[in-house]
């Protein structure tokens, strides 16, 4: 996953993005003003900056500017204002700031725009080589090239993970309590699987307050290590 660097003068707005980006499996620096905004991005090489443009010191802008003139703009910024104006994301924009989010942000709207940040500065991927077929793809009259042919029959084989499976079975021959506790936890993760460890939209997945989550698959015994999406890079 990404590591994203916040910085907003209010601790109230850092603590929550650094607990909702944190719970999607992102690593998270804080600077609460420009000084500690530069050291940070020195320190760190963040992959995204969210930056609040009303600052004490050195506003958002102002810092996006010179950033953007020193070479240092080697990353995408997304902007956050509580009092933000057409203008000012018109401006921020002109400066090199990749999207402006206004305050209060929503969680979908944060979710999407960092989402869509990481997207469009991502690598291009190089397409995955298939071990062990050959590499050539010598065309037959009337059949596919050798090797796609082999990499397609392949594909109808591969092994589906056993945390996605959407049908199980459960003894029924049990207390009441125990069969439902079962039953839960193996919806729990299912779906933290298929989520990827995000706390955040199983929740929504789900209809459980975040909290109320956590209290309930610590309650059900399950791992989620397990299923936290930074762990595989």
């Amino acid at each position: 996953m990404a590591t994203i660097l916040v910085v907003d003068d209010e601790l109230g707005i850092r603590a929550l993005l650094s607990e909702i980006l944190s719970d999607e499996g992102h690593t998270i620096e804080l600077a609460e003003n420009a000084t500690q905004a530069r050291a940070a991005r020195e320190r760190m090489r963040p992959d995204l900056v969210l930056l609040d443009i009303w600052m004490p010191d050195v506003d958002g802008v102002t810092l996006l500017k010179e950033w953007g003139g020193a070479g240092l703009l080697t990353m995408p910024v997304i902007m956050m204002s509580g009092h933000g104006t057409i203008d000012t994301a018109v401006e921020a924009t002109k400066f090199g700031a990749i999207a402006f989010l206004e305050k209060p942000i929503t969680l979908q709207k944060l979710l999407r725009a960092v989402e869509q940040a990481l997207v469009k500065t991502a690598p291009p991927r190089p397409a995955p080589a298939v071990v062990g077929l050959p590499s050539y793809t010598r065309t037959e009259p009337g059949n596919l090239p050798v090797a796609a042919s082999h990499g397609m029959a392949l594909s109808n084989h591969l092994p589906v993970s056993n945390a996605l499976a959407s049908e199980q079975s459960f003894e029924l021959d049990r207390p009441l309590r125990e069969a439902r506790d079962a039953f839960e936890k193996s919806y729990f993760e299912f779906h933290l699987a298929k989520e990827n460890g995000s706390m955040t939209r199983v929740a929504e997945k789900t209809g459980l307050e975040r909290t109320h989550l956590y209290r309930k698959l610590k309650q059900l015994g399950v791992d989620l290590s397990r299923n936290k999406r930074g762990s595989g890079g």
